[in-house]
């Protein structure tokens, strides 16, 4: 097993990946703003991890590349960030349902999150560092 490929590491990063793509989709919920009949959309990562360790969603099986082979155990497949639109809710008279004030609380929000990961990722490489260095 590599030094990069534990599950917490792979859990990080994407963890990053989820946060970059969030902040892409709240930005372009801000660039619309004001377009008529525009749905926002989110993205849902942290969420469905929870719900993955948790075991609320059914465990996969082991990844089975023969026929032959046996099923069984519960695979560390990572849980990807999924982006979902909104269409049922309305905020202004135009069919649109940004509210700017939400969108700028959620950006904060992501970006707090994004920094954690990126803390977490630098102990992690810190701590491998020291463990191959010997100091």
């Amino acid at each position: 097993m590599g030094l990069l490929n534990s599950v917490s590491f792979q859990r990080l990063q994407a963890g990053l990946n989820a946060a970059n793509i969030r902040q892409e989709v709240l930005s372009n919920n801000v660039a619309n703003a004001d377009t008529p009949n525009f749905k926002r959309s989110e993205v849902a990562f942290e969420s469905l991890l929870k719900q993955q360790e948790s075991g609320i969603q059914s465990t996969l099986g082991a990844k089975v590349t023969d026929t032959r082979h046996f099923k069984f155990g519960t695979s560390t497949a990572m849980t990807g960030p999924v982006v979902s639109t909104d269409a049922t809710t309305s905020m202004n008279n135009n069919g649109n349902n940004v509210d700017m004030d939400r969108e700028m609380a959620l950006s904060a929000e992501n970006q707090l999150r994004y920094s954690s990961y990126i803390q977490q990722l630098n102990s992690q490489i810190t701590m491998m560092r020291t463990a191959i260095e010997g100091r």
